[in-house]
């Protein structure tokens, strides 16, 4: 029997979303609390994860506040390890399915996650960068997908990984939100490109995955949006005013 799960974790951050995705496929009762990554409480680095950083779980222990962590819980952080950490205590949520083949497939979809479509969406959607790398991305990851369904046919980790990414580049650029000059229409330029013919099934697929009841249930679309403009806001008047 597991023992209890406290997440720690921010609705504006896509790598706790992870988490947040994952405990909803397992479907098992956890204690949620809301970091400020702008003002965080003095005792979470010392008490929860040094590096600062969400998501992180505080594992077992005694039945204690989320905000008074026990030094007898175990503490684990970095999201995809926390995927497959509740994968393991929860195998069957299907994240990681048991078919050593579908396991392995998972994990190069997230490997080309990680790998070639962060890195070209960052470069895009925070620096204003040529968007030609990210339509490459987005076309190495749809080469990956079966015919239909998700990532690796069934809902897995694979999604997990890509998912909160997804639906914040989405709302960026429908919002016209990102590291390039706003109102000339460089987000719906953007959008048109990856919504091209050539990425039919990618697209496909992305909306299953926005769609998938984990995923849409633990984003806040709103708050996160508000959050990303005035972060926005904050990046183009540092970059573009004189």
């Amino acid at each position: 029997m597991p023992e209890r799960i406290t997440l720690y974790t921010a609705k504006i951050c896509p790598y706790a979303h992870r988490a947040e995705i994952a405990l909803a496929v397992a479907g098992v009762p956890y204690t949620r609390y809301e970091i400020d990554l702008r003002n965080k409480p003095e005792w979470y680095l010392p008490k929860v994860n040094p590096v600062g950083k969400v998501p992180a779980i505080a594992y077992g222990g005694p039945d204690v506040p989320a905000d008074q962590p026990s030094p007898e819980s175990v503490k684990l952080n970095e999201s995809l390890v926390l995927v497959e950490f509740i994968a393991d205590l929860f195998p069957e949520s299907g994240i990681l399915p048991a078919d050593p083949v579908l396991r392995a497939k998972a994990r190069l979809f997230i490997d080309a996650v990680s790998t070639k479509f962060g890195p070209a969406q960052a470069a895009v959607l925070h620096n204003g960068a040529d968007p030609e790398p990210l339509v490459q991305a987005l076309e190495a990851l749809q080469a990956l997908l079966p015919e239909q369904g998700f990532a690796i046919g069934e809902f897995s980790a694979a999604d997990i990984a890509i998912a909160p990414f997804l639906a914040r580049a989405e709302l960026n650029l429908e919002n016209d939100l990102g590291g390039y000059p706003e109102g000339k229409g460089e987000g719906q330029r953007i959008l048109s490109l990856i919504r091209s013919p050539r990425l039919a099934r990618w697209q496909e697929y992305s909306k299953a995955v926005q769609s998938h009841p984990a995923v849409a249930s633990t984003f806040d679309r709103d708050h996160v949006l508000q959050s990303f403009k005035k972060r926005f806001a904050e990046l183009r008047a540092k970059k573009f005013t004189a």
